[in-house]
C-alpha cells in the first residue's frame, strides 16, 4: 500500500510482528515510494502524460532500490501507450536541487532583482544549532503544532548603510522566548502555518493582519459562498393570518401549529447540497412565520466533528456523504442539548436547477439523493435517537427543476408540522426561489467585478472545479485559502459570471459557427448531460479555458463515480487551449497537510511563471500594435503627400 505515513509506520510495525526481515521491508518501502511521489502527492496517475524523459534527481538516488523501484513503475505506467520511456539519473542527484536553486536566482536577478546573499566566504563560516521539543511548541491555536527553531549564526557585520557612511545598527529590544537566543545568533521557525513562524503574539497578529489584507484583495469566492449562502435572507411574511376563531378539530390543531411557528427550531444538516440550496430554504421558512434565529445548522465539517458521530455507522466511501451522519450527530448532541430542536431537515435532492442549455437531465448524484434514507437508519435502527429526544426527522425528496412538483412535495413535508395552507405554500416557495436568484445573481456580479480587475491588472484567478459541497472548508481542506493568501482571486464552478457580454466575448464564435446553439450548450464536449453537478463542471471548463486570466484546479472527492468519467474530459477542455491545470483528486478525511503545502508551492511557482509569459506576451502585442499603428500614419501620410503632388501636376 501506500498513502500517509503514519499508516505506513503502523504497517512496518505490524510486518515486523508477522515475522518479515529488515531487508524485505526496506524493500517494500522503496517500491512504495514511488507510488507515493506520483500517486499520492502528486496526483498524475498516468505519466505518459508528461512526456517520454524523465530524469530522477535528489539525494533519495544514491539508493540504487529506490532507482530500480521508480524506473520499475514509470516503465509499467507506459505499457499501455505503446511508448517507450528514457529515464536519466541525475550525475549530481545529490546538489540537483541546489543546482536549481541556483538556476533560479541567476534568473531572478537577471531580471532585476537584487541580491542579499552574503557570498560563499561568510556561508562556509556558518554555524548553527536546532531546537525542537516543548520549549518550541506553538500555542497560537489549539493545534499547538510542534516547531523546529534554527538559531544561526554568521560573522556578517550587523551595520546598516546610510549616506555611504557605516554606523553600528541599533540592537533590538529582546523578545521573551523559552530558548534564549545567544548573541549574533538569528532565528530561523520551521512552522506548519505562517503565524507559527515567529514567537511573539504581537508578531502573530502581524502576521495576520497582513493575511487578512491579502485575503481582503484577492477574494475566494468559494470561502465568500460557504459562508453568505447560510445567511437570513429577511424574507417578507406570506403566512396566512391567523384565524381568530376555530371550531372543528382540525381546524383548532392548524391554529396551534401556526402559533407555534414563532417558536419552532429546525435543525439543518451542513452538508451536500445545502450549499446551494440554503438560501431558498431559509427564504421559505422565515416567509411562513419561522425565526431566522431558529434555522439552525450543524457546525461546519472538522476532524472533531468527523470523529465524534462516525462511529454511528457508514454509508459510503465518498467523504461528503459520510459526513452526514456526523452532522446529524452534531445537531442532536450539539445543537440540541444547547437549545432543544424540534425538527431536523434533510431533504434528499433529486433534481436540481441549473442555467445550462440542451442538457439531457440535471439529476443529482444517487448518493447524495439517498444520503438522508441512510443517516435516519442510523439514528433509528437499534433504538430510535430521534423519538428519545422528541425530535422529528423530515428527509422528503425534492426536485428543484419542476417548481410545480417542488411546491407539492414541501407542502407534503411541512404541513403537519406548519400548519400550511396550499395557497401560502405556494408563495414561500416563490419567495424561496427569489431568494436563491437574488443569492446567485449577487455573489456572480461581484466574481466579475473581480475578473474585470484581474484583465485590468494582468493577474491570475483560480477556478475551483468542484461540487458544492466542495464549498466547505472542512472538506476542500482548505486547500484554496493557501492560493488566496498567495494573491490568487479564488472562483467556483457556480460563481462564475454569466454576463451577456462575458458570454459573448468567450463562446460568441463558436454560437456563430454552429458548434453550440448557445454560450451555455455543453453539447459539444459531453453527450451524457445527465448530471447537474457533472454538467457545471464542464461548462466551467470551457469557461476557464476560454479566459486568458483563468487556470483550473479540479477537486474531487475519494471513490466520486460522477466525476471519474470525466476526469479526461475536463483535463482534456482545459489543456487543449493550453491553459494550466491542476487537480486535488481522491480528497477523503485524511488531511495530508505536507504534500498539500509541498503541491501548492509547486503550483505558486509555476503560475507565477506563467503570470510573467502573460505580461511579456501583451507587453509585446502592445509594442507590434503600437509599430503598426504607426506605420499606418507613415503609408497614410505618404499617400497624402502623393495626391497633392498629383493634383499640383
Amino acid at each position: 500500500g501506500y498513502g500517509c505515513a503514519v499508516f505506513m509506520q503502523s504497517d512496518i510495525v505490524n510486518f515486523q510482528r508477522q515475522g518479515w526481515r529488515a531487508e524485505e521491508i526496506l524493500a517494500g518501502l522503496a517500491m512504495v515510494l514511488p507510488k507515493n511521489v506520483f500517486l499520492y502527492v502528486a496526483s498524475i496517475p498516468n505519466l505518459a502524460a508528461l512526456g517520454s524523459r524523465f530524469v530522477l534527481q535528489g539525494g533519495t538516488q544514491n539508493n540504487l532500490a529506490v532507482v530500480k523501484a521508480e524506473v520499475d513503475f514509470i516503465h509499467n505506467s507506459f505499457r499501455a501507450s505503446g511508448q517507450k520511456p528514457e529515464i536519466i539519473v541525475h550525475e549530481h542527484c545529490g546538489e540537483s536541487g541546489a543546482i536549481g536553486a541556483a538556476q533560479e536566482a541567476l534568473r531572478l536577478w537577471r531580471n532585476g532583482m537584487k541580491t542579499t546573499f552574503m557570498g560563499l566566504d561568510a556561508v562556509r563560516k556558518i554555524e548553527y544549532r536546532s531546537t525542537r521539543n516543548e520549549n518550541t511548541r506553538c500555542n497560537f491555536c489549539k493545534n499547538t503544532c510542534l516547531r523546529t527553531f534554527i538559531d544561526v549564526k554568521t560573522e556578517r557585520p550587523n551595520f546598516v548603510a546610510v549616506a555611504a557612511i557605516a554606523s553600528p545598527a541599533p540592537k533590538p529590544a529582546p523578545k521573551k522566548t523559552k530558548v534564549p537566543l545567544m548573541e549574533g545568533e538569528q532565528r530561523l521557525i520551521i512552522a506548519t502555518c505562517e503565524k507559527g513562524t515567529v514567537e511573539d503574539v504581537n508578531d502573530m497578529k502581524d502576521i495576520k493582519a497582513g493575511l487578512d489584507k491579502i485575503k481582503d484583495a484577492n477574494p475566494s469566492f468559494v470561502d465568500i459562498a460557504s459562508r453568505e449562502v447560510f445567511r437570513p435572507t429577511n424574507a417578507k411574511s406570506v403566512a396566512d393570518p391567523i384565524p381568530t376563531r376555530a371550531w372543528s378539530k382540525a381546524a383548532k390543531e392548524r391554529v396551534a401549529l401556526m402559533q407555534n411557528r414563532k417558536n419552532i427550531r429546525i435543525g439543518v444538516p451542513r452538508v451536500l447540497n445545502i450549499y446551494t440550496y440554503a438560501p431558498l430554504f431559509n427564504a421559505y421558512l422565515e416567509s411562513l412565520g419561522v425565526q431566522p434565529e431558529n434555522i439552525v445548522y450543524s457546525d461546519y465539517t472538522s476532524p472533531e466533528l468527523y470523529r465524534a458521530g462516525a462511529s454511528r455507522g457508514a454509508i459510503d466511501p465518498c467523504f461528503p456523504a459520510k459526513i452526514g451522519i456526523s452532522h446529524v450527530y452534531n445537531l442532536i448532541q450539539v445543537k440540541h442539548s444547547k437549545k432543544p430542536l424540534n425538527v431536523v431537515f434533510f431533504p434528499m435532492y433529486d433534481v436540481l436547477h441549473s442555467p445550462l442549455m440542451k442538457i439531457v437531465a440535471a439529476n443529482a448524484c444517487p448518493t447524495v439523493t439517498a444520503t438522508p434514507e441512510t443517516v435516519k437508519a442510523a439514528f433509528t435502527k437499534e433504538n430510535d435517537v430521534f423519538a428519545e429526544h422528541n425530535v422529528k426527522y423530515l428527509d422528503p425528496i425534492l426536485n428543484f427543476a419542476d417548481r410545480k412538483l417542488f411546491a407539492f412535495q414541501m407542502l407534503q413535508a411541512w404541513q403537519p408540522v406548519l400548519g400550511l395552507s396550499e395557497e401560502e405554500n405556494d408563495s414561500a416557495v416563490e419567495t424561496g426561489y427569489q431568494a436563491l436568484k437574488d443569492y446567485e445573481t449577487s455573489i456572480r456580479k461581484r466574481a466579475r467585478e473581480v475578473l474585470d480587475q484581474l484583465e485590468r491588472e494582468d493577474r491570475i484567478g483560480i477556478v475551483m472545479l468542484g461540487r458544492p459541497y466542495q464549498h466547505d472548508p472542512g472538506l476542500n481542506h482548505e486547500i484554496l485559502e493557501e492560493f488566496q493568501k498567495l494573491g490568487y482571486p479564488v472562483f467556483s464552478q457556480n460563481t462564475l459570471p454569466l454576463d451577456e457580454d462575458m458570454l459573448e466575448r468567450l463562446f460568441g464564435d463558436e454560437v456563430r459557427a454552429g458548434v453550440i446553439s448557445h454560450p451555455l450548450d455543453i453539447s459539444d464536449a459531453w453527450k451524457n448531460s445527465y448530471s447537474c453537478s457533472t454538467n457545471h463542471k464542464i461548462w466551467a471548463a470551457k469557461f476557464t479555458a476560454r479566459h486568458p486570466n483563468l487556470v483550473a484546479l479540479e477537486m474531487s472527492s475519494f471513490k466520486c463515480g460522477h466525476d471519474a468519467p470525466i476526469y479526461g474530459v475536463v483535463e482534456g477542455i482545459i489543456e487543449q487551449s493550453g491553459t494550466p491545470y491542476f487537480c486535488f483528486k481522491d480528497l477523503d478525511e485524511n488531511k495530508p497537510t505536507g504534500s498539500i503545502r509541498i503541491r501548492v508551492e509547486t503550483i505558486d511557482y509555476f503560475l507565477r511563471r506563467y503570470r510573467e509569459e502573460i505580461i511579456r506576451r501583451r507587453k509585446a502585442e502592445n509594442e507590434v500594435e503600437a509599430r503598426l499603428a504607426e506605420y499606418e500614419i507613415q503609408l497614410r501620410e505618404g499617400l497624402v503627400q502623393e495626391s497633392q503632388g498629383v493634383a499640383a501636376d
